[in-house]
């Protein structure tokens, strides 16, 4: 039935609204601003919002110039079209060295017959060096750390890498306080309930398994893997603790701070298990729920039972002071005293422990235990990827979606059950400290590792406590050492390197050919020149002339790749063209 309507009140349509009447001010508020039309197409030809204005002066002429170069910020809150190119860049990365099947690094190449005579003369320097400290025979001492110091820099010119030995440490150094010199043990035995793990010499390969299959044609496929905290109580669908006062915040803050060290010991344990060098690239990110989880491609397949039992057996302890009562606050903490050069108490006057002292303690309990152990969640998620699939594509956008926002940024907070909820993680993430010279260790009563008079108690000024991170204060790509063996310079360098022999320029701006000869050794200062200066046009004039320029290469790499397109094919040559031209 129907409820009748009473007269006079019978619904009508909502009328559209009228249009502005020209020359009003809803009319002029209605018009776009040309300021954001600007920067709008200069984030699509990819021209830096936010450049860095530098003069650069030839030293053999004595000519300037104001050169504009990229602010490269990596997040889009910044600066969109950098973090967008550092984002295509990581991608790069990522997909060159995901489904390789040959080692990206050689070895090393032998050493030449005058490095090895300057190693022998290091040595017979360290010879004569023991000599005379045995004899204390100090002033030759001091003579031979500097003919030392010599030779170790014409090792360095001569091509070969890092120390030959640790440098000398000389008495008068100041160690610090804190500092004694000694390395605390702590044993290594697994804890009784950790599973033990099979333990492998780790070969030196990189490179995973390839299968035959039945037809006789070989494939190599790698994996996706996806790394999980534990709970810390149930959760609605939004990420929100159910019962918000049993969600445990102190335990997520403190697995949030120490997650990299747990996925450091996760690959350490995942490469002795398996006997071979396991090379991954990833990131990390947070949950709905905001606890940091991680996405990492593999090369390589590994079993998923293998995986499962290596997370459930991988742990991190981390072996600080007891912070299970917290003795002071940011509006009432520890005072400092100059007379002692210590953190005092402000009632009895009485010093704080040391960082030294309370190690010491710990130490000496022969029934201590560490102040937090973080873990892996029971949710391990791994599958394969074939190359060469949109699958791998996909899986590449998807584990590097989140690298131009902030922490905090990734999921948007719509409602005021989760914005308490992040709340209330930021101000368990403010107490908690994060290193051994952390202020907060002054509201727990334990000064930190070499205390001053600046420190702050709970404002640490560290990554980790401010609400932008939530607690992910470290780096969030995380890329093995041999993954491609290439730095993002190099790859950098790869797309200039396409460009170039794709326009059929041999020579780039920098004035290097591409067998790394310089052709012009014209020298140059470089300065940072102030917006202020005569000579640095206005921002928007800048902008206007780099969307040009940029117009303009597009529109020669354009017709460059139509004209390359209309030649045979070449395998080596076709791969990145559609991949690499994007940043252009």
């Amino acid at each position: 039935m129907t409820a009748p309507t009473l007269p006079g009140l019978t619904p009508t349509a909502p009328t559209p609204a009228a249009a502005p009447r020209p020359g009003s001010r809803a009319a002029r508020m209605a018009l776009p601003r040309s300021v954001d039309v600007l920067k709008e197409i200069a984030a699509e030809y990819g021209v830096c919002v936010r450049p860095l204005a530098m003069r650069r002066t030839d030293l053999d002429t004595g000519q300037t110039e104001v050169i504009d170069l990229p602010c490269g910020a990596t997040l889009e809150d910044k600066c969109a079209p950098c973090a967008k190119k550092n984002r295509r860049l990581r991608q790069a990365q990522i997909r060159e060295g995901w489904h390789r099947d040959e080692e990206p690094l050689p070895g090393p190449e032998p050493a030449t017959e005058a490095q090895k005579s300057l190693i022998l003369f290091r040595a017979h320097l360290e010879f004569s060096r023991d000599e005379a400290t045995r004899a204390a025979q100090w002033d030759q001492v001091t003579d031979l750390d500097e003919a030392i110091h010599e030779v170790e820099e014409a090792i360095a010119a001569e091509g070969l890498r890092g120390r030959v030995a640790p440098p000398h440490s000389s008495g008068d150094d100041d160690q610090g306080d804190d500092d004694t010199g000694r390395r605390r043990k702590r044993s290594t035995k697994r804890r009784q309930d950790a599973p033990e793990l099979p333990r492998h010499k780790v070969e030196r390969r990189t490179v995973g398994k390839t299968y035959t299959a039945p037809d006789g044609s070989t494939y190599r496929p790698s994996m996706w893997l996806t790394l999980t905290l534990d709970s810390y109580g149930p959760v609605r669908p939004d990420g929100t603790p159910v019962n918000p006062d049993r969600y445990d915040y102190r335990r997520a803050a403190w697995d949030a701070v120490h997650f990299p060290r747990l996925l450091d010991r996760f690959w350490q344990n995942l490469r002795r298990c398996e006997g071979w060098n396991v090379q991954y690239a990833g990131c990390v990110e947070p949950q709905r729920r905001l606890a940091p989880h991680a996405h990492f491609a593999i090369r390589g397949t590994i079993p998923r039972d293998v995986l499962r039992t290596v997370a459930a057996a991988t742990y991190h302890q981390v072996w600080w002071p007891s912070v299970d009562v917290q003795r002071y606050t940011a509006d009432r903490p520890p005072v400092w005293d100059e007379n002692a050069s210590a953190w005092v108490d402000p009632d009895t006057r009485r010093p704080l422990s040391t960082w030294t002292e309370a190690l010491d303690a710990i130490d000496d309990d022969p029934d201590a235990e560490p102040v937090h152990v973080v873990r892996f969640g029971a949710q391990v998620d791994a599958r394969g990827v074939m190359p060469g699939t949109e699958d791998a594509e996909r899986t590449i956008r998807y584990v590097t979606k989140y690298i131009t926002k902030h922490t905090g940024d990734c999921h948007k907070i719509t409602t005021g059950r989760q914005r308490a909820h992040l709340d209330r993680l930021w101000q368990e993430l403010r107490v908690t400290p994060c290193t051994d010279r952390c202020a907060n260790w002054l509201l727990y009563g334990v000064q930190p590792k070499k205390a001053n008079a600046k420190l702050k108690p709970g404002r640490c000024k560290g990554k980790v406590h401010q609400r932008d991170t939530l607690g992910i204060g470290g780096r969030r790509i995380l890329i093995s050492r041999d993954w491609s063996g290439k730095t993002l310079s190099d790859h950098k360098h790869d797309v200039r390197a396409w460009v170039r022999a794709l326009l059929g320029v041999t020579v780039g701006l920098d004035g290097v050919d591409d067998q790394g000869a310089t052709v012009e050794p014209v020298r140059h200062a470089w300065e940072l020149a102030r917006p202020d200066d005569p000579d640095v046009p206005a921002m928007a004039h800048r902008l206007l002339r780099s969307i040009s320029e940029r117009a303009r290469w597009r529109s020669e790499l354009l017709a460059a790749k139509d004209r390359a397109a209309q030649l045979p094919k070449d395998s080596s040559t076709t791969e990145a063209d559609d991949k690499t031209g994007e940043g252009l």
